[in-house]
């Protein structure tokens, strides 16, 4: 029996939560308006901004799914492109994931904390949110709600299933409500309930560079789907499992996102919404609580604070499988595979994304804008998916055997459709995005996310190249090794 062994008790619904509850949370609360602050003079295009992100984010997911359905193994990216591209180049994407996933996951745990602020202020306890704004408070109770989550990952696939499938069903009926209510609200009852406020004349000019810069932010919010793939070696009926999960997750959160951020912005003026977000770090529920009645403002922050600690489980869950396939291709210390022989869970690996995401939560407080953050993530995932859409270009080449499995969209015509299209989308944001990050005015040269991404390759890479020699040291024929699919 292989001693490393996962095993397969995720089913549909399991899967789908955990894409879902990856993209849920601080994307939807928190960036949608935050964004008036990264990308200035968006202002009231972030809809349609939202929608052109969308586009590539479908087009990778596609690529997911068809890569998915012939490689179900824990690692998801890892294996896809180290099997049907390069292992070199495998390593890079599936790395460049973990590292802004394991960023992402402290900045989602250093965000909780204003909503907790914010419940204390709608119940008229304003010591205690002064106190939750405090650095050292912040900090520490960002690193308790880290580290509980990755006990719960050490616990076992089944009791991270029976968290994660209530608690999206419980943000899903939150987060209608916040529907409902900004539909129900327009911009005159926020002038007659904010009367402090004028409303300024819309002297906003339509930019192409920032609309296209805000898509580029935005399209983190489509970032989550992925993770389904990453939990391939646990998942039930995997070659169909995994891409129905994948479709799911990706059509429910988008139609989702939009008709949520559409109804903020129905009852909020954009003008409110983007002085806020240049002096203080604003949510949805912060920004509708202007507006409902204190019971129903205190459940809908109550709500908010719910999605973003479910985001946790779902990306350490994520994070830690890559870690857990790169240990057992011999290429990161072995001892990163070691699996829990009562939980059958990869338990170093998920200690070692705990401890990246303990630094996320770091740079995010010494940055001082969680925003750093999020623009690592982005920059690593659309190398990431931008890497998946040239897989499925490649894979018949480089591994006829393995192309032969794939199970969803079979026709190779529409593949390289999806493909192409996808590589020349995502090679597009990609350069914005660079662009807007190396320009923009900033303090210290290390607030730069690409700098940053490039120095963390540079020595993740040293590493891969230190391993690999190890491993040819060792007679391992890795021709083959990176030929065939890990066993079970």
């Amino acid at each position: 029996m292989k001693k490393n062994n996962l095993s397969r008790h995720l089913g549909l619904l399991g899967l789908a939560s955990t894409g879902i509850c990856s993209m849920l949370g601080a994307s939807i609360y928190v960036v949608p308006f935050m964004i008036q602050r990264n990308v200035p003079g968006i202002g009231p295009d972030v809809l349609p901004a939202f929608l052109v992100a969308a586009m590539p984010a479908i087009l990778a997911a596609l690529a997911y799914s068809i890569l998915a359905s012939a490689m179900p193994r824990a690692g998801g990216s890892y294996i896809y492109a180290s099997r049907g591209l390069n292992p070199y180049l495998g390593f890079v994407a599936s790395f460049s994931q973990w590292f802004g996933l394991s960023i992402v996951i402290g900045v989602i745990s250093y965000v909780i904390i204003p909503f907790f602020r914010d419940i204390a202020t709608e119940l008229s306890m304003p010591q205690l949110a002064v106190a939750l704004d405090s650095g050292l408070i912040r900090v520490s109770l960002s690193l308790l709600l880290l580290w509980t989550f990755v006990y719960v990952n050490i616990r076992g696939v089944k009791s991270y299933e029976r968290t994660v499938v209530p608690l999206m069903f419980l943000m899903f009926g939150l987060g209608a409500v916040v529907i409902v209510a900004g539909f129900l609200y327009n911009h005159q009852d926020f002038l007659n309930a904010v009367p402090t406020f004028t409303l300024p004349a819309d002297t906003s000019v339509f930019s192409m560079s920032t609309f296209l810069a805000a898509a580029a932010i935005l399209f983190s919010s489509f970032i989550g789907f992925d993770s389904i793939a990453q939990a391939g070696g646990e998942a039930k009926n995997p070659h169909s499992a995994l891409p129905k999960a994948i479709a799911i997750a990706v059509f429910s959160v988008g139609g989702f996102y939009f008709l949520f951020t559409a109804a903020v912005y129905h009852a909020v003026p954009w003008q409110f919404i983007a002085q806020e977000a240049m002096s203080n770090d604003i949510t949805a529920a912060g920004l509708l609580s202007y507006l409902l009645p204190s019971g129903w403002a205190i459940l809908i922050v109550a709500g908010a604070a719910i999605a973003l600690l479910n985001d946790l489980p779902a990306m350490i869950l994520s994070v830690s499988r890559l870690m857990f396939a790169w240990a057992e291709d011999g290429i990161f210390p072995k001892s990163i595979s070691k699996v829990s022989a009562n939980h059958h869970t990869p338990i170093n690996a998920i200690m070692g994304s705990g401890v990246m995401a303990s630094i996320g939560i770091l740079g995010s407080h010494f940055a001082g804008d969680f925003f750093l953050g999020i623009d690592i993530m982005v920059t690593s995932m659309l190398v990431n998916f931008l890497l998946m859409c040239i897989t499925v270009v490649s894979l018949p080449r480089h591994n006829p055997e393995l192309a032969r499995e794939v199970k969803v969209i079979t026709n190779r015509k529409v593949q390289l459709v999806i493909a192409i299209s996808g590589i020349v989308l995502l090679t597009g944001f990609l350069g914005i995005h660079t662009y807007k990050d190396l320009t923009s005015n900033v303090e210290q040269w290390y607030f730069h996310s690409t700098p940053v991404w490039i120095i963390v390759m540079t020595i993740a890479s040293l590493v891969y190249f230190k391993e690999r020699k190890a491993l040819e040291k060792s007679r391992v024929d890795t021709k083959t090794l990176f030929r065939q699919l890990p066993e079970e």
